[in-house]
């Protein structure tokens, strides 16, 4: 139940002051290791869930939805794919709970282990002409499962950089996690980009589709040896020392932070769905609405990405400069001005002004992202953080995200143009715009001081 008092301290459980400061903080060298663990595996857990998105759009409504219309197949493919999305609040839930009592590495390694076996299980699935209708009975299955994983990766991931960080750089340390999207669509990209250009058309639809999803059982590996040399978060492990973990973590943070997880959720609805719009339904809009060859939309798509590799480091370093909170609020202003201009400029059917109008939005949408792992973690105390950023974040990428393609693809389907949908990323912005203003961050920074 949420609480009755927004965001005052005054709704806050009672904590008793800072403990002095014990242990030595975490050495350079202990931040690195955690941000390439971080990172890396941020980035494999998103590349098995883009790769789903791009099958999604290029194979998905032939293999698994059999139908004459090859837009039915498509909305149906694209419905799957907004399965994930709401498995991801389960997953959140779940591995916030247990994340706040047995620590945010343990759940990392369960996290990555469960989205591997689903995305290998997807790439093994027999399709609808072997098994009919269990086909796609078990697509939705395996996507619900990528979902659970996804959706407890993100909290983690970013605990762990911006529990190690130096208080003046949590915003950067934080947006380690957050580069790991855009490097997710870069390379689950490049890979559909170098089977569809190898193998003849027959050849990708009989089995070539297959390849990047097994490719993720070598990535795997790779990010679970990473993530085991690394140790806990240093709060969490002062957390256990004091004895603050509570043995229903979820319940504490609906009790008294209910409405600062709603309005995080919500300030969070915009950055996702921007995302999947661009990575995901722009694949589909490129090659059906505007006639444009697939290996050029997927092109498209992975320079986009590098903007936003490259616009999200630099949004995380303005929010450290100046306040993680104003930097956001310019982000949510940026997508409500760009909203309309991204489609005037992808409609020309241009690549180059196609590509200008991704980074116009993705410009946008990096003002978010860059602050956005700092500033949801900054809401919580240390004993609920993982619960409250996890929870805050699914709710987001629900509300935004999961059915951002879809939404977008019936939209154009009803009304024969773009407009709907930008007005439709307009509304996205302004909701972000309204829920993060009454947010107040930085009120628990004695969790971090005191693991010091």
């Amino acid at each position: 139940m949420l609480s009755n008092h927004p965001v005052a301290p005054a709704a806050e459980t009672p904590r008793s002051p800072a403990p002095p400061a014990s242990g030595a903080a975490p050495t350079p060298a202990e931040q690195r290791k955690v941000l390439g663990a971080s990172f890396v595996g941020t980035a494999i857990e998103w590349y098995d869930f883009f790769i789903y998105g791009s099958a999604a759009a290029l194979i998905f409504g032939p293999q698994f939805f059999p139908s004459e219309d090859p837009i039915t197949g498509t909305l149906s493919a694209f419905a799957t794919f907004a399965v994930g999305f709401i498995a991801r609040p389960i997953g959140g839930l779940l591995a916030g709970h247990f994340g706040d009592q047995i620590g945010r590495k343990k759940m990392l390694l369960i996290t990555m282990l469960v989205m591997g076996g689903a995305t290998v299980g997807i790439g093994l699935l027999p399709n609808f002409a072997t098994i009919d209708v269990w086909a796609p009975i078990l697509l939705v299955v395996l996507r619900f499962v990528q979902g659970l994983g996804v959706g407890g990766e993100w909290g983690g991931a970013v605990l762990m950089a911006v529990e190690y960080a130096p208080r003046n750089r949590r915003a950067l340390f934080g947006a380690f996690p957050q580069m790991g999207l855009p490097v997710g669509i870069i390379v689950s990209n490049l890979v559909f980009i170098l089977v569809t250009a190898t193998l003849a058309p027959e050849a990708f639809e009989a089995w070539g589709w297959r390849v990047p999803f097994l490719v993720s059982a070598l990535l795997i590996f790779v990010a679970l040896y990473l993530r085991f040399k690394v140790e806990d978060s240093p709060v969490f492990q002062q957390t256990q020392k004091n004895d603050e973990v509570h043995r229903f973590p979820l319940g504490e943070l609906l009790r008294h932070h209910g409405w600062t997880t709603l309005l995080a959720g919500l300030a969070s609805a915009a950055s996702p769905a921007i995302g999947y719009l661009y990575s995901v339904y722009m694949l589909s809009y490129g090659t059906e609405a505007l006639g444009l060859p697939q290996p050029s939309m997927l092109w498209l798509i992975v320079g986009g990405a590098v903007v936003h590799l490259v616009t999200v480091l630099l949004g995380a370093m303005l929010a450290d400069r100046f306040r993680q909170k104003s930097v956001f609020v310019a982000g949510a202003a940026l997508v409500i001005l760009g909203a309309f201009p991204f489609f005037w400029l992808v409609d020309t059917a241009q690549p180059v002004l196609i590509l200008i109008g991704f980074a116009v939005l993705l410009i946008a949408q990096s003002l978010m992202a860059g602050p956005q792992a700092a500033l949801v973690a900054e809401l919580f105390p240390a004993n609920v953080r993982y619960s409250g950023a996890s929870t805050a974040y699914q709710i987001g990428s629900i509300v935004g995200g999961g059915f951002a393609p879809l939404i977008a693809t019936s939209l154009h389907a009803s009304f024969g143009a773009s407009w709907p949908i930008s007005l439709y990323i307009l509304a996205l912005g302004a909701l972000a715009l309204v829920a993060i203003l009454p947010l107040r961050t930085g009120r628990f920074d004695a969790s971090w001081e005191s693991s010091r």
